[in-house]
């Protein structure tokens, strides 16, 4: 049975268009991108098939586009379009934090910090640094450690929290792993952090731990 004999409110675009692109599987936003599936097979099955085969999703949009234009049912024009989709998507979280425009859902913080660290093969340690208004003032990779940790020196954090006269700090890491669970190293050093930022009138907004899916938020869990 072709998708457009299914009942309208299990189509994907039909879905997308009532209830909004987060209602759609991960397989069912790819079958949009991919407009009809491979031969026999419709566009939600050969989804289906290719995060099966070459998942999870992170895994399969992480390719690179001349990667992704190898695999069965994409091709080059559609694995471009994928990858136009994912730069459209990263641009538009990117502008949400230029300056200018004051940092009001912490949650934007956290969905940036995972798209520049998630997937990175070693653990980095970044800033974003903050004015009065919580506009962001520059975003900072500061230290790079090995597959399963890296040195952070609060100092250093602060210096450079000066030297962008900054007044507040959002601070966050990558577990290359994939868990993003707080270790008990990961909450000693956001408790170090935070004190010696106060004692230069520096406030530490959060600290977010980017792994495999939704970035965890130690504010969120009353540790900043």
């Amino acid at each position: 049975m072709h998708i457009r004999d299914w009942p309208a409110d299990e189509r994907p675009r039909e879905k997308l268009l009532a209830r909004g692109a987060a209602a759609l599987s991960d397989a069912e936003l790819i079958a949009i991108f991919l407009g009809s599936g491979l031969r026999g097979r419709d566009a939600v099955s050969t989804a289906r098939e290719l995060l099966a085969a070459h998942g999870p999703l992170r895994v399969l949009l992480d390719c690179p586009p001349a990667q992704l234009a190898k695999l069965p049912g994409l091709g080059p024009a559609r694995a471009c379009a994928l990858a136009a989709a994912l730069e459209l998507g990263q641009r538009h979280l990117r502008a949400q934090l230029e300056r200018g425009a004051a940092l009001t859902d912490p949650h934007a913080a956290g969905l940036y910090f995972a798209q520049r660290l998630r997937g990175l093969p070693h653990e980095v340690f970044a800033a974003m640094f903050l004015d009065t208004r919580h506009r962001t003032i520059a975003f900072e990779e500061l230290f790079r450690g090995t597959i399963d940790g890296a040195e952070v020196h609060p100092r250093e954090i602060a210096r450079r929290a000066l030297a962008h006269n900054a007044a507040a700090v959002i601070v966050g890491h990558n577990h290359p792993s994939g868990n993003p669970e707080p270790s008990a190293a990961d909450r000693a050093v956001t408790a170090r952090l935070k004190q010696a930022l106060a004692l230069v009138d520096l406030r530490l907004l959060d600290h977010f731990v980017i792994g495999d899916g939704p970035p965890v938020s130690m504010a969120a869990r009353g540790w900043v």
